[in-house]
C-alpha cells in the first residue's frame, strides 16, 4: 500500500491542491477497474465459450454492475491514501456508504431479473395451448416491473439516509410540512394507483399477455403490461394505450379470459320463401371440411322474423378469435353464392300491391281492347 500510494503522489507536484489529488486518485482507480473488469470478461468468455447462450446473457445483463463494483472497491482501497481532513474523510466514508448501498440494491435488482426471467423462458406463449403460460409470463413480467420500482425507490431512500443533512431535512420535512407532504401524496397518487393496479393484476389478471380484449370499441392482443399502463395491439396494427388502472374502474370485454375459443355469429336475411333446410345443410357441409372450424359449433336457426325478411343466425367456432373472424367471413360469403345459385328467389325482395281507385272502369277498357 505504501509503494502506491508514493507511486500515486509522485504523479503530482508538491503544492497540488488536495482536491485535485483526491480527484486524481479517483480517476486513477475507475481506469484501473476498468481495465481489470475488461481483462476479466474477456478470459470469461473465452473460458466459457461452451455455454455462450446462457453465459453471455448473464454476463451481458451484469456488465454494468460488475464494473460499477470495481470501481467502488478500487476507490475504497485507494481514497484512504489520499491527503484528507478528518472531516473530509468522513465525509468520504458516507458517500463510499452510499455507493455500497446503491451496489447492493443493484444488485439485488440485476439477480432478481435474470432469475425471474429464467423462469418465465420455461413457458412457450408461441404455442397454440398457452393459457397457463400467459399466465406465469404475465405474473412475472408485472411482479418484475413492481419489484423494480420497490427496490430502487428503497436503495435511494437508504443512500440518502446516509447523509446526515438530507436525513434530518426529510424528518424536519415530514415533522412540519405536513401540507407538502399531502400534495406530494396526491401528485404522486395515479403513479402509485398504477403500481398497485399492477399487482393486482398479476394476482388476480383479468388481462394476460396475449388475451384479446375489447376496451372502448377497440378490439386488440395485449401486446406489453409495464408498470403503469397496458399497450393493446390494434388488428389494423395501432397501438392502444390504456392505464393499468383502468382495468378496475371500467368494464371491458376479455375474449381469451378462460379458453381462447370463441363462438362466431353470421347473420343472413333472406326471403319467406328459403328453404332453411338447405341452407342448414350446405353450413354443415362448409364447416366440416373447413381448415378454421375446431370441430365443436356448427348450427343454423331462424332467430327473427320481420315485415319482409327472416333472420337466419349461423354459429361456428374455432380456436382463437383470428380464427373465429375468419372463418366466419367464409361462411357468409358461401352461403350467399350458395343463395345466389341455387335459390335466387330466395333473397331478400321488396313486395307492393297496386290499388286501382276505378277498377270496372279499367276491365271494361282492357275488355274493349279484346
Amino acid at each position: 500500500m505504501n509503494h502506491t500510494a508514493a507511486f500515486l503522489f509522485s504523479l503530482f507536484p508538491a503544492n497540488t491542491p488536495a482536491w485535485l489529488v483526491v480527484a486524481g486518485i479517483v480517476v486513477f482507480a475507475a481506469l484501473f477497474a476498468w481495465a481489470v473488469h475488461a481483462a476479466i470478461h474477456a478470459i470469461a468468455c473465452r473460458v466459457l465459450k461452451s455455454r455462450r447462450d446462457t453465459i453471455h446473457s448473464i454476463l451481458k445483463r451484469s456488465h454494468g454492475i460488475t464494473l460499477y463494483a470495481l470501481i467502488v472497491l478500487a476507490v475504497s482501497a485507494l481514497l484512504p491514501l489520499a491527503p484528507l481532513s478528518k472531516e473530509a474523510l468522513d465525509d468520504s466514508h458516507r458517500f463510499l456508504l452510499a455507493a455500497f448501498i446503491v451496489l447492493a440494491g443493484w444488485l439485488a435488482i440485476v439477480s432478481i431479473n435474470i432469475i425471474l426471467d429464467r423462469y418465465a423462458r420455461n413457458f412457450r406463449i408461441d404455442v397454440a395451448d398457452n393459457l397457463m403460460a400467459r399466465k406465469a409470463v404475465t405474473q412475472v413480467g408485472v411482479l418484475k416491473r413492481a419489484i423494480d420500482v420497490v427496490l430502487v425507490l428503497l436503495t435511494v431512500g437508504f443512500a440518502l439516509m446516509s447523509f446526515d443533512s438530507v436525513r434530518q431535512f426529510g424528518i424536519s420535512l415530514f415533522a412540519s410540512a405536513g401540507i407538502a407532504g399531502i400534495a406530494a401524496g396526491l401528485a404522486a397518487r395515479p403513479f402509485l394507483g398504477n403500481l398497485i393496479a399492477g399487482m393486482q393484476i398479476a394476482i388476480t389478471q383479468p388481462i394476460r399477455l396475449g388475451d384479446v380484449l375489447v376496451v372502448n370499441g377497440n378490439w386488440g392482443t395485449v401486446e406489453e403490461i409495464s408498470s403503469t399502463y397496458v399497450v393493446l395491439k390494434i388488428w389494423d396494427w395501432r397501438r392502444y394505450i390504456v392505464p393499468l388502472s383502468y382495468f378496475f374502474d371500467n368494464p371491458f370485454e376479455n375474449w381469451t379470459r378462460t379458453t381462447a375459443s370463441l363462438i362466431g355469429t353470421v347473420m343472413l336475411y333472406v326471403d319467406y320463401s328459403v328453404p332453411v333446410d338447405a341452407v342448414r345443410q350446405k353450413l354443415n357441409e362448409i364447416v366440416q371440411g373447413h381448415r378454421l372450424w375446431d370441430g365443436k359449433v356448427v348450427n343454423l336457426q331462424v332467430t327473427d322474423a320481420r315485415e319482409g325478411t327472416i333472420e337466419l343466425r349461423a354459429l361456428v367456432s374455432a380456436a382463437d378469435s383470428g380464427k373465429t373472424f375468419d372463418l366466419r367471413c367464409d361462411v357468409r360469403e358461401k352461403l350467399v353464392a350458395f343463395l345466389l345459385q341455387d335459390y335466387p328467389h330466395a333473397l331478400p325482395r321488396r313486395r307492393a300491391e297496386m290499388v286501382v281507385e276505378n277498377e270496372p272502369a279499367l276491365k271494361a277498357a282492357v275488355s274493349g281492347r279484346h
